[in-house]
């Protein structure tokens, strides 16, 4: 007889989501998806100046604030027809990869290695073994004796006081741990060794969006940052050759740390590749603008039906019409009122919260469809579809990464291995690896500009009369992210935010298909409901960001706070 057990809320990830699975025989046979909270932006940003809509877009998520600012600002842009000056061009590209490569250095590490990895069982390691296994792997300089031996003391000190920390509610000792205890002190060392690293990340992204969170400079038309190679209180030469020791720095903790962990992990965990792929129609967009009018990108983007790589679509431009046409949501088994299925400019966003329904409505989040179907996003959509594309870089750090897990597992790995749930950390590492390279090109691209004399950052605003629609997107770290606005006399009239959890995490849809999340946890092995590892490794492999999905709600109809808005 089948077993239902509830996971809620699912920890170490941004917000709340609550996973249901049916259980039978050590097998998930049934799973539903469901958004705890829900998200009210949209009715906010009604009647508001569209100017104002990067600035409260971001608060939807205390962690994804960048990549709404730029969907936002893109939104407008598109609109209002306007072009962006190289200099903002390459700033918010500097800004993306920057901010794509801490979010994924956080998300293995920090937000999914525990489910892997085993920080007790570290504990037995011999710290010279593991110097001896992590110089075989990589050349990485703080792969000593010295290091692990240090790391494996404070983690002693740590467990023998009682009070675990950042380690504890691990399920330590799990069946479905196996890695030696040599590898999860490697691994248990670069955990600590990432919190470092990602922090770098994060400085070029509080450099050039003048803080972070919520970064300050990205605006409608380009950048408010000025660019003057001899002024203190612009963008100049100093900062400019402070953010290239940061990025020379970044990349060899990306390169020989994290790629490298990912694909040991993988070797170790092959069986993974098994399970998890879920959908496998595949969405991803176009990122990193080299021109002024967003039709030349670095990083290719398209659409991949049922995981066959021949029937890559490519999707080109800021303008494209088969994006456009192709993104609706459904509200079937959503909470709010109706069943309809609409594009974005013609949403209405009128909540219903009726209870959790198996078969009715059980979730804040919406249900994205492309083309009338459900389509996972994220970096293993954007990896596949950069490799369809035949991207260079992408290639390069497929190969790698596959040939060093086949050399550590014994037996050739190809690309169909990247359908599963080792396969999105492996193809988060390999999305990593390409940014690094690209902040290297951004860098270079703005330097050489400001050289030629150009110092231009932001084209004036335009107020024009009558309706405007326009749409914004951006490859974010967890995939694709697009934002539809509707302006009406200078004034938002409609705005939807489509976002990469919500593609994702979502409920089943109006042919009551079920999302990725869903789909991708039916066959996964669970050794003991009462501790169900296994589910959370699969939905961890996603990198949900349920506060994206939705927002806030309070069943009780409560005024929970009220702020004046100037």
């Amino acid at each position: 007889m089948a077993k239902r057990i509830t996971i809620d809320p699912i920890t170490r990830i941004e917000g709340h989501l609550r996973i249901d699975c049916e259980i039978d025989n050590g097998k998930v046979i049934n799973a539903w998806s469901s958004g705890q909270m829900w998200r009210g932006i949209e009715i906010i940003l009604q009647g508001r100046d569209p100017r104002d809509a990067p600035t409260y877009t971001q608060r939807i998520c205390g962690v994804c604030t960048t990549v709404h600012a730029l969907a936002s600002v893109r939104a407008i842009e598109n609109a209002l027809k306007l072009e962006v000056p190289l200099n903002a061009q390459y700033i918010r590209n500097l800004i993306i990869a920057a901010h794509a490569v801490h979010d994924h250095i956080v998300h293995f590490y920090i937000l999914s290695a525990l489910d892997w990895v085993d920080i007790t069982s570290a504990l037995k390691a011999d710290p010279r073994k593991t110097a001896q296994l992590a110089e075989s792997l990589s050349s990485w300089h703080r792969n000593h004796v010295q290091e692990f031996k240090a790391v494996q003391d404070k983690l002693k000190a740590v467990v023998d006081s009682g009070q675990l920390g950042i380690f504890a509610n691990g399920y330590w000792g799990h069946p479905a741990m196996k890695l030696p205890p040599e590898v999860n002190l490697l691994a248990a060392t670069h955990y600590l060794q990432a919190l470092e690293y990602q922090r770098k990340a994060n400085m070029i992204v509080s450099i050039l969006g003048s803080k972070t969170p919520h970064v300050a400079t990205l605006v409608p038309g380009g950048v408010s940052c000025a660019v003057n190679p001899e002024s203190p209180a612009a963008l100049n030469t100093e900062r400019l050759f402070y953010i290239k020791s940061i990025i020379d720095d970044l990349g060899d903790f990306v390169r020989q740390v994290y790629l490298v962990d990912v694909c040991a992990v993988g070797a170790l965990y092959a069986d993974w590749t098994k399970y998890g792929a879920g959908v496998t129609n595949y969405l991803s967009v176009p990122e990193l603008p080299m021109d002024t009018k967003g039709t030349v990108f670095r990083l290719p983007g398209g659409y991949i039906k049922n995981g066959d790589l021949k029937t890559f679509t490519p999707i080109t431009s800021y303008q494209d019409d088969f994006f456009r046409e192709g993104v609706k949501e459904s509200i079937k088994h959503s909470w709010y009122e109706g069943e309809w299925t609409k594009h974005p400019w013609d949403e209405t966003t009128q909540p219903r919260y009726t209870g959790f329904q198996d078969k009715g409505k059980y979730s804040w989040v919406k249900s994205p469809c492309f083309y009338d179907q459900p389509a996972q996003v994220g970096p293993l959509a954007n990896v596949l579809c950069m490799y369809a594309a035949g991207h260079a870089p992408t290639r390069k750090y497929v190969e790698q990464a596959l040939g060093l897990v086949s050399k550590l597992a014994g037996t050739q790995v190809g690309p169909e291995a990247l359908h599963s749930t080792i396969g999105r950390h492996a193809a988060r590492a390999i999305r990593c690896a390409v940014f690094m390279d690209e902040l290297q090109v951004q860098w270079q691209a703005l330097v050489d500009n400001i050289a030629k004399g150009d110092l231009a950052v932001c084209t004036p605003y335009p107020i024009r009369p009558g309706e405007s629609r326009g749409f914004g997107f951006h490859e974010a770290p967890r995939g694709v992210l697009s934002h539809w606005i509707v302006i009406d006399s200078n004034r938002i009239k409609n705005y939807q935010a489509v976002v990469p959890s919500t593609w994702n995490a979502c409920p089943r849809n109006h042919h009551d298909a079920p999302g990725p999340y869903e789909a991708s946890l039916v066959g996964n092995p669970v050794a003991d409901p009462e501790r169900p590892l296994e589910v959370l490794r699969t939905v961890h492999s996603f990198d949900p960001c349920l506060a994206c999905a939705i927002h806030l709600h309070d069943p009780r109809g409560r005024v929970l706070t009220q702020v004046r808005a100037l």
